[in-house]
């Protein structure tokens, strides 16, 4: 049998009342000091008290008989089975499960720390129980090993901007990077009888060897891209002033005068500090 069978278990509360009537015919017996009645209740007594067992909410019990699988019982409730049975619980609530920060290399060699948070529960009860030596040390190893292979899988940033299409990374594509990490541990944890509720991304940052040069390279990257909007900006307004100007006939600008002012206006607005003006006191030739 590969698959979790469900079934149903007596009451215990029956039992129960039959317990405290065999406690009390023994007690009666031995204060009447009739010794074998008192012997066969005690015998019947010790008997059926291993068969009582609770089941909580959210919680299972695997029954075994002799090595052999007899079922599960999910069901919530005060029981009573067989004395033999062996009964193993399993937790079928909701777990968390925040890995340790592993160093790993992107897919682009970059040494990186990054951990995984996971959100899981057992969902079939035999697999759980056995297929696997020990589900819980399984969902940790095997997050592990997941969290690594993603790593590899992705780089950390991008920071080409060549106008192609954008590619997913680690630190800008959350949604995707979630995904990918959730089936990924849904296939390695599905063979233990686990369910992934959530799984994404804990921690991510650059290895601490390379943490200090990746930010000069975010920045530089950000210094350039502020740099081409900079520019972007003022060849737009050089471009209008030069047209408003010939535009309005305010002022008839030959190309050495146009090439000096577009040359003034270019150094004013994409200079990093405040420019001072000149005021020219003389004429246009001078």
């Amino acid at each position: 049998m590969k698959q979790e069978k469900i079934i149903n278990v007596k009451s215990g509360y029956f039992m129960l009342f039959l317990l405290f009537a065999f406690i009390a015919a023994a007690i009666y017996s031995l204060t009447q000091s009739i010794i074998w009645l008192f012997l066969l209740f005690l015998v019947l007594t010790i008997t059926i008290t291993p068969g009582f067992f609770l089941v909580n909410p959210n919680t299972s019990k695997v029954i075994l008989l002799f090595g052999k699988y007899i079922g599960t019982v999910k069901e919530n409730g005060f029981y009573w089975a067989n004395p033999l049975y062996l009964k193993k619980g399993i937790s079928l609530r909701a777990s968390n499960f925040d890995s340790e920060r592993v160093k790993v290399n992107d897919k682009l060699g970059n040494p990186i720390m990054i951990s995984t948070i996971l959100v899981w529960k057992v969902k079939n009860t035999f697999k759980a129980a056995f297929d696997v030596d020990n589900y819980e040390n399984f969902v940790r190893v095997q997050s592990d090993a997941a969290v690594r292979k993603l790593a590899s899988l992705y780089p950390y940033d991008n920071f080409e901007d060549d106008g192609k299409e954008e590619e997913i990374t680690l630190r800008a594509s959350v949604n995707e990077v979630s995904e990918a990490l959730e089936k990924e541990l849904s296939e390695r944890l599905d063979m233990a009888g686990i369910e992934v509720l959530e799984a994404r991304i804990g921690y991510l940052a650059y290895a601490q060897e390379i943490a200090s040069a990746m930010l000069k390279r975010q920045q530089a990257t950000a210094i350039i891209a502020a740099r081409h909007k900079i520019v972007e900006g003022a060849v737009s307004m050089v471009e209008m002033a030069l047209n408003k100007l010939s535009k309005n006939n305010i002022v008839d600008l030959d190309d050495e005068r146009k090439a000096a002012m577009v040359s003034n206006l270019m150094v004013v607005l994409c200079s990093d500090k405040d420019a001072t003006p000149i005021v020219n006191a003389g004429t246009l030739n001078h």
